[in-house]
């Protein structure tokens, strides 16, 4: 059951990874409604440039720190979004990257169990590998590579569910599991090598526009603003619901349609370049969110033209700074 202090009817929140794309865009709506923000970030991929609006705020506060180490603050609640999540980022130091997400999520649960109270899990659609169910439901389990390059962070968010879900049997834990869809907005880094990003900054450079294998390809994209919603809805939603849940854009679109959206959303000559596939890269991503739909009442309304206009207009101003 979870615990709330008696002395203050505000709720004091943690957000690791907090200083990240995701992390910053719930902060803010966690400082709308009215809480205390506490975030916690190590600053590995996460930039201080995504929270620096915040830096006079009264109820925001932020902490340097690696999750892999155990962490001793009192709060209400916790939400555990701390993990690079870009292969670029995350590949480039592959036991760090497994360990944020198992030590990560065994010091953040181990806080919970202390404060008795209700902690999040941003999970990933990469729990299902390449998948062959297509499109993907939470009951479907998954074709990884446990020994690829990629499998640091599948197989590390696959061990932090596992963990999650053994902490809520064993110990009665109050726990919330998403499985977050490609996600793009502002405040993505420009050089993670996420395809959004790369696509937008390629084509406002008039560099050419980088598609791995033949574009055929395909992902659905969320705006960041409706997956935040569908977090706020998941982590307030009744005990019995953990999750997982999927949250997304069920709209699927090929790698190439998403390029020459871009290209003509920018006005940009940048010409298509094909390159290899790197290996294990799924071939489909599209989430079933029939459970989101019924139990929370979420879907996407930001549709993909319009997500990508808001997001051309925050790169188009950080390369003219």
């Amino acid at each position: 059951m979870t615990k709330r202090r008696l002395y203050d009817s505000r709720k004091r929140i943690l957000v690791t990874g907090g200083a990240g794309f995701l992390g910053s865009h719930l902060i803010d709506r966690l400082l709308d409604r009215g809480d205390d923000v506490l975030c916690v970030d190590n600053l590995f991929t996460g930039t201080k440039r995504n929270i620096e609006h915040l830096h006079n705020h009264p109820r925001f506060e932020f902490i340097r720190h690696d999750v892999t180490f155990p962490l001793y603050v009192e709060v209400d609640e916790i939400w555990n979004l701390a993990c690079p999540a870009a292969p670029i980022h995350y590949q480039h130091d592959p036991v760090q990257t497994t360990k944020t997400s198992v030590h990560g999520a065994i010091n953040m649960l181990g806080l919970a169990k202390r404060l008795g109270c209700r902690i999040f899990q941003a999970s990933t659609s990469e729990v299902y590998g390449d998948p062959t169910v297509h499109p993907q439901r939470e009951d479907y389990w998954g074709n990884v590579n446990p020994v690829g390059p990629r499998s640091c962070y599948d197989e590390g968010k696959r061990c932090a569910e596992t963990l999650f879900f053994d902490y809520h049997r064993q110990l009665g834990l109050d726990i919330k599991v998403a499985r977050i869809f490609n996600t793009y907005g502002p405040r993505m880094h420009p050089n993670d090598g996420r395809v959004v990003s790369n696509f937008i900054v390629q084509a406002l450079r008039g560099e050419d526009i980088t598609i791995y294998g033949d574009g055929s390809q395909t992902r659905s994209f969320c705006y960041v603003d409706d997956l935040i919603e569908g977090f706020l809805r998941l982590m307030d939603s009744a005990e019995g619901l953990t999750g997982p849940v999927n949250l997304g854009n069920p709209g699927e679109f090929t790698i190439r349609e998403l390029a020459e959206r871009v290209i003509t959303l920018t006005r940009s000559r940048s010409k298509l370049t094909f390159h290899p596939l790197p290996q294990d890269d799924p071939m489909q991503r599209c989430p079933d969110i029939e459970l989101a739909r019924r139990e929370l009442q979420w879907e996407p309304v930001v549709a993909l033209e319009e997500g990508l206009e808001r997001t051309v207009g925050y790169f188009s101003q950080g390369l003219q700074a």
